[in-house]
């Protein structure tokens, strides 16, 4: 499964409640706000290290560049573009947008 989250984890506990549900071999993908879980010294920064041991996450590169946070990139997390956000969809045709 694919699990998308767009809000940041300074507004709600959107990504800490999917963190919670995800399962080992799912794909995590942040995107618009969500991103900002992704950049070194944020609050879910600690959290998202330890699903990077079991999910396969990944930002919106666009989306980080928007913010100005692409060199905040925390170790562990994989950017990619529009085209790489399809190429998710096709490899886990099943997804959830955390809302």
């Amino acid at each position: 499964m694919l699990h998308i989250v767009n809000k940041s984890p300074f507004q709600t506990n959107t990504l800490a409640t999917c963190l919670r549900m995800a399962q080992p071999g799912n794909a995590l993908l942040l995107i618009e706000d969500g991103v900002y879980a992704a950049t070194v010294g944020s609050a879910a920064e600690a959290n998202l290290r330890q699903a990077c041991a079991t999910l396969k996450v990944y930002a919106l590169q666009p989306d980080l560049d928007a913010r100005g946070m692409t060199g905040k990139l925390m170790d562990g997390v994989t950017l990619v573009d529009y085209g790489g956000f399809v190429d998710l969809t096709v490899e886990y045709p099943t997804s959830h947008s955390w809302l």
